[in-house]
């Protein structure tokens, strides 16, 4: 079950990366991730918080915030 905490977090996640906002992935802890530097564009946000990225490589493989290393690029 997810506390109230548990489903605020998910929605300031939800909030600071709609869908369309393109971010530049640091490191990602897993075997199947696209190389350091890449590009991508957030497709969702689920329920649990992990942000679902379309990666400019063509991957698909979703972000856990606090725990992969990435930062949303700010359009000026």
């Amino acid at each position: 079950m997810f506390s109230i905490a548990d489903m605020e977090k998910v929605a300031q996640i939800k909030e600071k990366y709609p869908t369309g906002t393109r971010v530049k992935l640091i490191k990602m802890f897993d075997d199947y991730a696209p190389p350091e530097g890449t590009y991508g564009t957030v497709n969702f946000v689920d329920d649990i918080g992990t942000v679902h990225i379309n990666w400019d490589t063509g991957s698909s493989l979703g972000l856990v915030v606090d725990v992969d290393e990435f930062y949303k690029i700010v359009e000026q």
